[in-house]
């Protein structure tokens, strides 16, 4: 599992083997990605917009997107034990 995309930008030493371990893993692996970082966005975290779309592309051709909205339980959760 993968932790904090988007969190902070991969420079290509982080993000080439980032992208084979996801390449590798399309088609053979189940995988759980969660950010709250769009999809148009990743570019910025993988410094390179082609690698992004590859990734997003591999991601995507199996698998199913699942979008939250609302209120965040983390928030929620923060502001209940504030007060």
């Amino acid at each position: 599992m993968l932790g904090g995309l988007g969190f902070l930008p991969l420079d290509a030493g982080g993000a080439k083997p980032l992208f084979r371990v996801l390449a590798g893993a399309h088609e053979a692996r189940s995988a759980a990605i969660a950010t709250n970082l769009g999809l148009s966005r990743w570019g910025s975290v993988f410094g390179d917009d082609r690698m992004s779309a590859a990734v997003i592309d591999r991601i995507v051709h199996h698998g199913r997107l699942v979008q939250f909205r609302g209120e965040s339980c983390r928030v929620r959760h923060a502001l209940t034990r504030e007060g």
